[in-house]
């Protein structure tokens, strides 16, 4: 029978479809959005005390793109990523973010972590509810927190506690916590890091699925090299705190795991990972 409702394929490695968790609807952006930020990075540096993390970095990032960033551990990335979501202060250079219409503001940044960090003694909306800072209380914080979660694709969790939900439903919350607030900004650390196999190729399913109804613009860390040409619109490698190599991945989406037109572009990232 027809419907007006798609669901995502994904495939494990030896090309079985995977059942997912959650129906991928069609994209359609959502009413009012904002648009995302363009971000500009010029002569970036970060030391914790003598030690450098990151090294006069120069990064252009345009409104609504999604960009992906790998490395090995202690290359900087979620440094990276803490001064962009204004969790730290540079130790030199300039992080300016730029409205559609050319504009410099401050742009509605928010974060989402590996751990979802939830309020246990809170239920599932309040929690959502959080990500509204000040304006988390009365019946429009409570509609705009139901909203988010029926982004997520959790509408019927809304009243259950946490610790009732499995790992990747807590994690949907966290990103409906920080979507609450309606970003031109996300900034992803390694959120899918601590979820099982088939829990995370349905979760970029969902992360992609939102990002292309919103329209805000992505940063997301990841050690997983397929994981970043499946969801990104450009990859970034950093090494010793300096960008490596930048390489645009422009296949259609949605992109199959294990595709053969994604593995040069996963062999030129682990090139240059592994410096070979």
């Amino acid at each position: 029978m027809a419907s007006n409702e798609t669901r995502r394929r994904r495939y494990n490695v030896w090309g079985k479809e995977i059942e997912p968790d959650f129906v991928a609807r069609p994209v359609t952006p959502v009413a009012g959005r904002r648009a995302g930020a363009a971000i500009r990075i010029e002569g970036l540096s970060k030391s914790f005390g003598d030690v450098p993390v990151l090294k006069g970095l120069d990064l252009e990032v345009p409104a609504g793109q999604f960009l992906a960033i790998v490395g090995k551990s202690g290359c900087g990335k979620s440094t990276l990523l803490r001064l962009l979501a204004g969790l730290d202060q540079p130790t030199s250079g300039r992080i300016s973010f730029t409205a559609h219409d050319d504009t410099s503001r401050k742009a509605n940044a928010r974060i989402v972590f590996q751990e979802p960090r939830l309020l246990p003694w809170a239920r599932v909306a309040d929690n959502v509810a959080v990500g509204l800072g000040e304006g988390a209380g009365g019946s429009e914080g409570r509609a705009r927190a139901e909203q988010a979660l029926d982004a997520v694709q959790l509408a019927e969790k809304t009243g259950e506690w946490p610790a009732r939900l499995s790992g990747g439903q807590r994690q949907r919350v966290a990103l409906a916590r920080a979507l609450v607030s309606r970003p031109d900004f996300l900034a992803l650390d390694e959120p899918l890091g601590a979820l099982d196999a088939l829990t995370r190729i349905t979760m970029q399913g969902l992360v992609e699925q939102v990002w292309q109804e919103q329209g805000f613009t992505a940063l997301f860390v990841t050690h997983d090299v397929n994981e970043a040409v499946v969801l990104a619109d450009r990859v970034i490698v950093l090494d010793e705190g300096r960008i490596a190599l930048d390489v645009a991945v422009p296949q259609a989406r949605p992109r199959q795991h294990g595709a053969t037109d994604l593995a040069e572009i996963e062999r030129q990232l682990l090139d240059a990972i592994f410096r070979r």
